[in-house]
């Protein structure tokens, strides 16, 4: 059965803060652990060696195994977290909800874009970063959202910018 993984508070705070200052690839890949693909679709998005750096991650403290996945075709539902685990298992969907401040906005929407573009978002990811205010981060968004649409489509970028882009 394909294993789930999902990042760690350790893992969680390197995303965040760059404090452990991982290989790119290994940044990539916990990019990619959201606690709902299992190993083959992370193989696909990382390609060879997958199993190598899941394990890397794993022996370094910024993954955590969930569960074994259900088999294709079973009713059981998707791993979650245990009751006060602590372990965050950080969300994908493109649901708009309005930002609680500028830096978890703005830590929501590097993230995103992140699993959206992989390696792709560095760049972009850090300008963002760098963004002190609304008025700073929301022009980067629109460009975020021109990237997203050129590599993953149109229906993604207006979904990342609804979320990310100014509201009203």
């Amino acid at each position: 059965m394909p294993t789930l993984h999902r990042k760690t508070t350790k893992g969680v705070s390197e995303i965040e803060t760059r404090a452990h200052r991982l290989a790119p690839r290994l940044r990539t890949a916990l990019l990619m652990v959201d606690g709902k693909r299992k190993d083959a679709e992370l193989a696909t998005l990382l390609g060879s060696g997958t199993a190598d750096i899941l394990t890397a991650l794993r022996e370094q403290g910024f993954i955590e195994a969930v569960e074994s996945a259900p088999a294709a075709g079973s009713s059981a539902t998707p791993a979650t977290p245990a009751a006060g685990s602590g372990a965050p298992v950080p969300s994908t969907s493109f649901s708009v909800a309005a930002p609680v401040d500028l830096d978890s906005h703005r830590r929501d929407a590097v993230r995103a874009l992140g699993e959206l573009l992989g390696p792709g978002a560095d760049t972009m990811s850090m300008r963002m970063e760098k963004a002190k205010t609304f008025d700073e981060l929301y022009p980067l968004v629109e460009r975020a959202a021109q990237l997203v649409a050129n590599t993953r489509g149109r229906t993604l970028a207006e979904a990342y910018y609804m979320r990310f882009g100014p509201r009203g």
